[in-house]
């Protein structure tokens, strides 16, 4: 039996335990996160955690294993689905190349405010949950990152000045970004960035103001560029064989927990977003507005990036913004 197997029958019986000897046991679950423990993301799932478990009497108790410390990014939704974690939370654009609907909230200039971006989350949600549901995973909520911006060494007034850097990728959109613009693409998680800006493997990249103060940025790069290309989100779930055998009290406290998050991280992102950027500038980085060359230039970058989506999406893509663009 290999250890895989031998982790899903530890996870399963767990569960199962929890509903077998009742409020006398105590399950203990993981979720693995992606981002550092003073991240609101990850703040807001030790929340999500406390709430579960003081609504279920400490039935449940979740850990939350921040900044890869468990899995790294792009392996905690393959950890959930496999029952090696019970939970986890990952910024589901990573996912894209499994389907294009992972990668609906990051078509270029699409949904660009914390307003429009909650629309397409509404347009897109069913989906989302349907692809999740036929992988053995259940969407818990979702919660966005700040407007997306480039980071810099050097300073960009048209888009032909970013040919020849050295780009940060994280999913499929910033990878072909980084192909269209001429730049040398290096796949590189949150948890990594700062070494790998520390080392020079990259010297520029897309990202919010958040993961820039995560990464103290401001000691390797200079510039950040408010471009506001997208408002990527990060999706919590959880093993849905495992969600299926807790008993009914269980599991509408982990949904009414996930309701709260929910609404809990969107405010959060909301006031945080200025917060970031104004700590940027207090360490010496220039914030600013893109060129209107250099907006130009990233909005047709952006119509092809939004082509090819659409062509990979077909139908079902094109109904998701439509509805999206009738709300």
């Amino acid at each position: 039996m290999t250890i895989r197997s031998l982790l899903a029958i530890g996870v399963a019986a767990g569960t199962l335990a929890l509903g077998a000897t009742g409020a006398a046991a105590q399950a203990k679950w993981n979720l693995p996160a992606a981002y550092p423990a003073d991240n609101p993301h990850s703040e807001n799932l030790v929340a999500f955690a406390k709430d579960v478990e003081a609504a279920t009497g400490g039935k449940l108790a979740i850990t939350v294993h921040a900044n890869a410390s468990l899995f790294k990014a792009p392996e905690i939704k393959r950890a959930v689905q496999t029952g090696q974690a019970q939970m986890g939370e990952v910024l589901m654009s990573v996912h894209e190349n499994e389907d294009p609907i992972f990668g609906i909230d990051v078509v270029p200039f699409l949904a660009t405010s914390f307003a429009d971006s909650m629309k397409l989350y509404k347009a897109s949600k069913a989906a989302v949950e349907k692809k999740l549901d036929s992988q053995g995973v259940k969407l818990l909520f979702m919660v966005p990152w700040a407007p997306q911006g480039v980071y810099t060494k050097k300073e960009i007034n048209t888009i032909e000045d970013m040919k020849g850097l050295k780009w940060r990728s994280y999913n499929v959109g910033t990878t072909r970004l980084g192909e269209l613009l001429g730049m040398q693409s290096v796949t590189i998680q949150a948890a990594e960035l700062p070494q790998a800006l520390a080392t020079g493997v990259v010297n520029s990249f897309m990202s919010s103001g958040g993961t820039g103060y995560d990464s103290k940025v401001w000691e390797s790069l200079t510039n950040f560029y408010d471009v506001q290309a997208w408002i990527p989100k990060n999706a919590t779930f959880v093993n849905k064989a495992a969600f299926d055998a807790l008993d009914k009290p269980t599991q509408e406290a982990i949904l009414k927990a996930s309701a709260a998050a929910e609404a809990r991280g969107w405010k959060a992102w909301e006031d945080k977003t200025n917060w970031y950027l104004n700590e940027l500038k207090s360490k010496g980085m220039k914030v600013q507005a893109p060129t209107p060359a250099l907006a130009a230039g990233f909005k047709k970058a952006g119509e092809t990036l939004t082509a090819d989506w659409l062509k990979k999406a077909g139908a079902d893509g094109q109904a998701v913004v439509d509805a999206y663009k009738k709300m």
